[in-house]
């Protein structure tokens, strides 16, 4: 495994299985299953997040509907045939369950990678700048994920001169959120996106300093623990 690709991409979820384990696909004969899990943010609000799990993890854990989870990973995309078309999906992909750790943050992302297409910044009704970014991050084996984010204030207007190419660093939560799609003149289809919001920033040389371990600091395990599931 490439310890500094797996460094890139490091997600820390805490929350509550709200849906059934289905299927998904098989790597080399071990299967993998997908659920959604719900997890609360400080406002009372909460994202439901789609997670990706070896069928390894769910028998040792016994994972089902109402079980709380702590969940170590990696934010992935993957392209998906849906209606015909092409589609870019979002999902946790679990790497460790980790027991008995004291959370910090119940929803906490780091990642680092390359703007690939330029961002796009806009003001709402009420003033408020924001700016949609889409990061390519390296994976292990040749691969890339393709991360949405989004940055609001100054962050936001930072990011919308960042040019396709730039390196950039994150830390940020991952969210859920529902918009409206119209199907025909008589059909709108309610759907969910999923991206990260954006906390911190850094970009060009600045990117290369970026602390991931002390961003990444959000529950209480030791070093041995982090490299086992990080260092491998």
């Amino acid at each position: 495994m490439n310890n500094l690709t797996e460094k890139n991409n490091k997600v820390f979820i805490s929350g509550e299985i709200v849906s059934d384990a289905e299927f998904s696909h098989e790597v080399y004969g071990e299967g993998f299953y997908e659920m959604n899990v719900l997890v609360k943010r400080l406002s009372g609000q909460g994202d439901v997040l789609p997670m990706t799990v070896s069928e390894r993890l769910i028998a040792d854990k016994q994972l089902k509907k109402g079980v709380i989870i702590n969940a170590l990973g990696q934010f992935r995309s993957y392209n998906k045939l849906v209606d015909g078309k092409s589609k870019l999906m979002l999902t946790v992909f679990v790497r460790e369950l980790i027991d008995g750790v004291a959370v910090k943050n119940p929803n906490s992302i780091v990642l680092s990678g390359y703007i690939c297409k330029p961002p796009v910044y806009r003001t709402t009704p009420f003033n408020r700048e924001i700016a949609d970014i889409l990061i390519a991050v390296n994976r292990s084996y040749n691969k890339s994920d393709y991360i949405p984010c989004i940055a609001w204030g100054r962050n936001a207007r930072f990011a919308k001169n960042l040019a396709v190419g730039e390196k950039i660093a994150i830390a940020g939560r991952i969210q859920s959120r529902e918009y409206q799609k119209r199907i025909s003149d008589e059909e709108i289809k309610v759907m969910t996106a999923y991206e990260v919001s954006i906390s911190k920033l850094a970009a060009y040389e600045n990117a290369e300093n970026f602390d991931t371990e002390t961003e990444f600091e959000m529950i209480n395990f030791s070093d041995t623990e982090f490299e086992r599931v990080y260092g491998e």
